[in-house]
């Protein structure tokens, strides 16, 4: 049996999140032309997170949208052999927009970059950054996030599983 360690609580994700909101309005000097798409399925509820964040902070309401990536990964077919397919919901123009894709977890970069040919399908964004809670390292390709909460030290026979409330029934991040 695999041992988990905890890593991250409750209490922890709720100040990534507020700095991560802080670090994003700072970059951005307010809200112009931004919006949030969440990877799903985790970085769905993430980028839901950082929205109500953001509104607490500066009391603007940031579009949010979500993706399903699975038909733009390079790997689906070593993953399994029929994807799970579900819908991705982008109820704004992303044509020159500010996207921050939202992630749980950056690892290889091959899901960022799938998620990046998925947003050009639905148009041009002026800009794409990338916020996530948790960098586990080990990339294969060169991408890197703006924004990020914690690195987590290790092995590629490791995993980083995120846990959200929303989802999972509580909020941690666990190393396997």
């Amino acid at each position: 049996m695999k041992k988990k360690k905890n890593i991250l609580n409750e209490q922890d994700f709720k100040r990534i999140i507020t700095r991560i909101a802080h670090q994003i309005l700072e970059k951005h000097r307010g809200t112009d032309r931004l919006a949030l798409v969440g990877i799903q399925t985790r970085g769905d509820f993430l980028a839901k997170r950082l929205a109500e964040q953001i509104h607490k902070i500066e009391n603007v309401t940031l579009p949010v949208g979500s993706m399903d990536i699975n038909m733009y990964r390079d790997d689906w077919t070593k993953i399994s052999h029929q994807p799970t397919v579900r819908p991705s919901n982008i109820p704004f123009s992303v044509d020159d927009m500010e996207i921050i894709l939202v992630d749980d977890v950056l690892y290889t970069g091959r899901t960022i970059r799938a998620a990046m040919d998925a947003l050009m399908d639905f148009g041009r964004p002026s800009r794409i950054e990338l916020a996530i809670l948790a960098d586990r390292g080990h990339r294969e390709l060169p991408i890197q996030a703006d924004f990020m909460g914690i690195t987590v030290d290790t092995d590629p026979e490791q995993m980083v599983n995120v846990l959200v409330n929303e989802h999972d029934g509580r909020d941690a991040v666990l190393l396997e």
